[in-house]
C-alpha cells in the first residue's frame, strides 16, 4: 500500500486533536486495512518526521435516519501518532499576523 493510500486525511479540527497536538501527537484517518508499521512508514515518508509510537482504533459507524428507514455509516480507522520531540506537522498556517 502506498503512503498516499494509507493516510486518508488529518483530523485537526476537533478539541481532542488540539489537546493532543500540545503533547506532540497528531491524529489521522487511515485505511481500514493498514497496520501500525504501514502507518508509521507513511507518516515518516509523507511529512519527513520521526514517529515514536502509533496507536490505532476503529471508529464504529453510527446508525442514522435515512428517510423513514435507518442506515449505518461506514466504520473507519483512526491513528494517533506520537512524534519525536522537536518534530512537528503543520496542517494550517498558524502564524499570527
Amino acid at each position: 500500500m502506498s503512503p498516499e493510500h494509507v493516510i486518508k486525511r488529518p483530523i485537526a479540527l476537533t478539541e481532542k486533536a488540539a489537546r493532543l497536538k500540545e503533547t506532540n501527537q497528531v491524529v489521522f484517518e487511515v485505511a481500514i486495512g493498514a497496520n501500525k508499521i504501514e502507518i508509521r512508514d507513511a507518516v515518516e515518508k509523507l511529512f519527513g518526521v520521526k514517529v515514536t509510537d502509533v496507536n490505532t482504533l476503529v471508529q464504529r459507524g453510527k446508525v442514522k435516519r435515512m428517510g423513514r428507514g435507518l442506515a449505518k455509516r461506514r466504520n473507519w480507522k483512526k491513528a494517533i501518532v506520537t512524534l519525536r520531540e522537536g518534530d512537528d506537522i503543520q496542517f494550517f498556517d498558524e502564524s499570527q499576523e
